[in-house]
This record gives C-alpha cells, sequence and structure tokens, in this order.
C-alpha cells in the first residue's frame, strides 16, 4: 500500500510538472519505475497506459485554458503515434539486460539536455506567428513518438524544445499543444506494448496509482502553465532524472563502478546540479525584475 500512495504522489508531481513544462512525466516515472526494479519495457508499458488517462485530461483541461494549437496537435500526434508504436515494438523484443543500461543511457540523455536547455536559456518567446510547416512537424514526431516509447519518455524532451525554439508559438501553447497530442501517442506506445508483451510485468495498481495522481494533477498543471516559472522547474527536474539514471548505469553490467568512484560522480553530480538551479533562479529573478523597465520602454 505504501508503495502504491508513493506512486500516486510521483504521478501526481510528474503530471503537474509535465503540464507546466510540456514534458517530464514519461522520463520522470519511468526512471522511478526502473529503480524500483521494473524491467524496461513493462516501466515504459505502465508509464504509457496511464498517460492515456493523464494526457486526455490533461489536453482538456490545457483546451479549456486556451493553451491548444489543433492544427500542431493532429500534425505532430499522428506521425508521433505511428514512431511509438514502432517504439514499443523494438523495445519489447530486447532482453532486460540489454534495455535496462539502454533506456538508462537515453533518459540520461534526456535529463541532460532538459536541465541544460531549462538553466542556460529558459522559454525563448520571440519570433512569435508563423506557421509550422508539416515537413518539420511530422519528422518531429516520429523521431520524438519513437524515442518516447522506447526511452520511457521523450515525447516532451524533444517535442516541446523544437517547437520553442521554432519561436513561432507562445510557449503555453506549445505546452498545451505537446500534451494534448500525446495523447495520440501514449495510445498507440501501449497498443503496441499490450501486443508484443500481453501483461507480462505489467502491474495495473501501479498504472491506475500513476493515473490517478495524474488526473488530480492534469487540471491544477493546466492554470498554473502561466504563473510557475519553468526555468526553474525544467532545471530541477533535469537534475532528478540525471541523477537518477547516473545511479543506474554506475550499478549496471556496462560499468560496475567501485564505490569510490561512484561518491565522486555523485559528489560532482550534485555540485552541478545545485549550480545549475542557482543559476537558473537568478536568472529567473533577473527576468524578472527586467520586464516592469521593458514594459515603461515600450509604452514611452
Amino acid at each position: 500500500m505504501r508503495t502504491l500512495v508513493l506512486l500516486a504522489l510521483a504521478g501526481l508531481g510528474a503530471q503537474l510538472v509535465d503540464g507546466s513544462l510540456g514534458m517530464a512525466y514519461g522520463v520522470t516515472s519511468t526512471t522511478l519505475l526502473l529503480a524500483l526494479g521494473t524491467n524496461p519495457a513493462a516501466a515504459s508499458a505502465t508509464v504509457h497506459l496511464a498517460e492515456i488517462g493523464t494526457t486526455l485530461m490533461s489536453g482538456a483541461s490545457h483546451w479549456r485554458f486556451g493553451n491548444v494549437d489543433w492544427k500542431v496537435v493532429t500534425r505532430i500526434g499522428v506521425p508521433g503515434a505511428v514512431g511509438s508504436f514502432l517504439g514499443a515494438t523494438v523495445l519489447s523484443r530486447l532482453s532486460t539486460e540489454v534495455a535496462e543500461p539502454a533506456m538508462s543511457l537515453i533518459l540520461l540523455g534526456l535529463g541532460l539536455y532538459v536541465m541544460s536547455r531549462f538553466t542556460f536559456r529558459g522559454l525563448p518567446e520571440d519570433r512569435l506567428g508563423k506557421p509550422l510547416r508539416r515537413r518539420f512537424l511530422t519528422p518531429l514526431g516520429l523521431v520524438a513518438g519513437f524515442l518516447d516509447a522506447t526511452g520511457g519518455g521523450g515525447w516532451g524532451p524533444v517535442g516541446t524544445p523544437a517547437l520553442l525554439a521554432s519561436g513561432r508559438m507562445e510557449p503555453r501553447r506549445v505546452i498545451g499543444s505537446v500534451d494534448t497530442s500525446e495523447f495520440l501517442v501514449a495510445l498507440a506506445a501501449s497498443l503496441g506494448f499490450l501486443l508484443s508483451l500481453g501483461s507480462q510485468g505489467l502491474r495495473w495498481p501501479w498504472v491506475v496509482a500513476f493515473l490517478l495522481g495524474g488526473l488530480i494533477a492534469a487540471p491544477v498543471a493546466a492554470w498554473l502553465v502561466r504563473l510557475l516559472p519553468p526555468r526553474v522547474l525544467g532545471s530541477a527536474v533535469g537534475g532528478v532524472i540525471v541523477a537518477t539514471n547516473v545511479r543506474t548505469l554506475l550499478k549496471s553490467d556496462w560499468v560496475a563502478a567501485p564505490g569510490p568512484v561512484s561518491a565522486l560522480v555523485y559528489v560532482v553530480l550534485y555540485a552541478v546540479w545545485a549550480a545549475a538551479l542557482a543559476y537558473s533562479i537568478r536568472a529567473h529573478l533577473r527576468e524578472k525584475a527586467a520586464a516592469p523597465q521593458e514594459r515603461e520602454l515600450v509604452a514611452a
């Protein structure tokens, strides 16, 4: 029972961050399941089954608050579903010995990307207004969907920064559109896992726990997306993902690092993470302080 409560709280926290940042539900939840000893395919399947409900609620909530561009949802979501189905099929055929460190390596890369992206750049808001083309959205959806299923997360960490970097959509609409389109990705990945695995390795109470936590957080996150500092949250979540997956890799057969080496890696890692958080907080405070002055200059 204690595990189920912790999973529900983890699902709530992960969805709160995902709905505010447009990323991190999958990578955060899958990282936790791997740390609990779940095999990679079952971990990804568990998360994606829960995401069918959480993304549906999140999409509805973002739509309610006007955060969704439906053209982007369809143009990225459909190829994303194709990519996630293929990714689920590939992951289901890998042995646990190969899949676990491989997935941790993917998650580590995504965590580093999320942390560095939000620490140093935040959420760019320039170059708004130009339409996004299919030739950009289709391959983006395919790659992000495939990575999402094989890595247990990746739709948001790939899709959200790519759309933000284009500078053609408001950040809140990027986040809302990515979260809404993820419903198609989660549905296709779940179908791929069920066809390949059946119910092997799945713990349905864990799916329900993640689902309940996510359902509670989804409408709150859609409302908070305009209030919370995404830069600081991105640095924090990226650090959690990096730290957890570094731990998995250090204990894997690929690395098998001795105790003193692992301790040194942890010290360096936590120091870098603390520095990234401090930098993000200072940058956010500077941007917040500069905003009134910029508005006064525009008015003048």
